[in-house]
């Protein structure tokens, strides 16, 4: 069984929604999700917030936060997640910002590191990861399911 399967048959079970809060994937999580037939019975949406200004106004991340840690930090990631459930009204959100390249890195954090944020509004799981993949293309499905990896062993324990 797939990992979206798996999730699927998980907040079936347990009667609860979830959202995605995504940058730099641009909405591979949500596809994932969504590639399974009758995920709209829990998954009430998503927010491609590739651009800072949309994380802002949108999902409502406080500037403060992305000033000072940056956009690609561990605390914009769980920003996002806390401020998709608020937005979309779901008991659980995947968010994840990072780079995906071929521009963009730091020296700390290079082209394919990204900060996954699982959980719901008041409690979540917070993961750095850098993705080994070569390609833009390969590193945004390689983190992509790694977000979902993550949130299937969140769910281990919550659900």
């Amino acid at each position: 069984m797939n990992t979206a399967t798996s999730i699927h048959q998980r907040l079936l079970e347990c009667n609860k929604t979830l959202c995605t809060a995504e940058s730099c994937t641009g909405g591979r999580i949500a596809a994932l999700i969504t590639s399974v037939p009758g995920s709209s019975e829990y998954f009430r949406g998503g927010v491609v917030s590739y651009q800072t200004e949309i994380k802002e106004t949108v999902l409502k991340v406080d500037a403060a936060i992305i000033d000072k840690y940056g956009v690609v930090s561990r605390e914009t990631a769980d920003a996002m997640r806390i401020c998709a459930c608020r937005l979309l009204k779901a008991d659980y959100a995947i968010a994840i910002t990072g780079y995906a390249g071929p521009t963009g890195g730091t020296e700390a954090d290079p082209v394919g590191t990204v900060y996954i944020s699982v959980g719901t509004e008041s409690r979540g799981m917070t993961k750095r990861v850098v993705s080994q993949c070569q390609t833009r293309t390969e590193i945004q499905d390689d983190v992509a399911q790694q977000a979902l990896d993550l949130f299937n062993k969140y769910l281990e324990v919550d659900a």
